[in-house]
């Protein structure tokens, strides 16, 4: 079993934060029943529960595998439970009641689970809490941004290996396959975690030649055409070939945290319009992140990559081709892969320190190839900094 655990130090200065934020918003309490909040919170991602008081120390209550819970998670109060239906109770044990009003994640929690809930404890108020977790969540401690370096670095490797093992004849699926199974020898968690129910959870892309120039049919650029009709993204049954742009859309998790990386590679050489498309690319992202640092608003650093992309040419490729564009150019990245913040048109927060995003500034020549790539970085105290250690650069082998 893996013994890497979450510092209490940590842990407990998160439920110190979420509890003010409680106390602010005069919420009693809050259960938390998604997967990875309750890993944040809690230290451990054993299926659970999590009540978190305004007042008083939190309470987790696991249904499997309780021993692992206990050895994972620095909680004082941890117990055992066989049925969803006894958490009303365990709390009224613990705290002598309920509260008057209790918040839930209500941005991902279905319906039908909420009217369970509702149901459940049939005496209080149920409201929102999802806002008061992403903004404690969007800003990453300096343990957290530790994290997700060594899951760069992790990223680096992988990135190493794909320049040794890419060769002509290959799949784009065969290549993928190959990727992944080093990168899952080398820590590679296997499942990336996305917010959103309609999200999925693989870590590649690999777009060669026209493939690139597919619609995407998810929320992305560029997803390629896929294996199947019901699997319509990632990599397809698609012959890689010399001379041809290859872009390399890669997602790499160690530990629970997430970074996000895409290169451009050719064998032999890249067409003389995939090289400018490349290096349009590289020159916005490098731009947004100079010109990122805490005061200024995501909506004016999507403007300016949209503007760059315009007087370098671009306007009708950038962010996909006329009538698929996507309205963003980076998104939150941490302990989910596409997280809260996003710099994204009409999106007027500021930047702060400790946010991380995952820049993607990428080009769709249609029925053609796609053009592109993606690093994540820090938001300083008086700039930005790559998280990722992979070159910013075009790899021809």
């Amino acid at each position: 079993m893996n013994k890497f655990t979450v510092p209490q130090s940590e842990i407990e200065n998160r439920i110190k934060k979420i509890q003010k934020a409680l106390q602010d918003n005069g919420i009693d309490g809050v259960l938390i029943v998604q997967r990875m909040d309750l890993y944040y919170f809690s230290g451990t991602a054993q299926a659970g529960f999590l009540y978190i008081p305004a007042v008083n120390e939190p309470l987790l209550l696991i249904k499997k595998y309780f021993p692992r819970a206990r050895e994972e998670s620095p909680l004082n109060n941890i117990i055992e439970i066989q049925s969803i239906k006894e958490i009303p109770d365990r709390i009224v044990d613990t705290y002598e009641k309920l509260p008057e009003n209790i918040g839930f994640e209500l941005d991902v929690l279905p319906v039908k689970d909420f009217n369970f809930y509702q149901k459940l404890f049939n005496t209080c108020k149920c409201v929102d809490a999802s806002p008061l977790i992403f903004k404690l969540r969007i800003k990453k401690s300096a343990w957290e941004i530790e994290q997700m370096e060594k899951t760069a670095e992790l990223s680096r490797k992988n990135f190493e290996h794909m320049k040794e093992i890419l060769r002509p004849g290959l799949t784009e699926i065969e290549f993928a396959g190959m990727c992944e199974t080093f990168a899952r020898r080398n820590g590679h968690g296997g499942l990336l975690r996305f917010r959103h129910f309609q999200a999925e959870g693989y870590p590649w892309h690999i777009l060669s030649g026209t493939s690139g120039g597919m619609v995407g049919m998810l929320d992305a650029p560029a997803s390629g055409e896929g294996t199947s009709v019901a699997f319509p993204c990632g990599a397809g049954n698609k012959v890689i070939e010399a001379n041809e742009p290859i872009m390399v859309d890669f997602g790499s998790v160690l530990n629970g945290y997430h970074v996000d990386e895409t290169r451009m590679f050719a064998i032999g050489s890249i067409p003389e319009k995939a090289q400018k498309a490349s290096m349009a690319a590289i020159e916005i992202h490098n731009s947004v992140i100079e010109k990122a640092r805490p005061g200024i608003t995501l909506d004016e650093l999507y403007s300016h990559s949209v503007n760059l992309a315009k007087k370098l040419g671009y306007e009708d490729e950038y962010l996909g081709p006329k009538g698929y564009k996507v309205s963003f150019v980076a998104h939150g990245v941490g302990i989910e892969m596409s997280e809260p913040p996003f710099i994204a048109k009409g999106k007027r927060e500021p930047l702060e320190p400790g946010m991380t995003f995952a820049l993607e500034p990428k080009l769709v020549f249609e029925n053609e190839f796609a053009a592109g790539i993606e690093s994540v970085f820090l938001v300083t105290e008086s700039g930005a900094r790559l998280i990722t250690k992979v070159p910013v650069e075009v790899f021809i082998i």
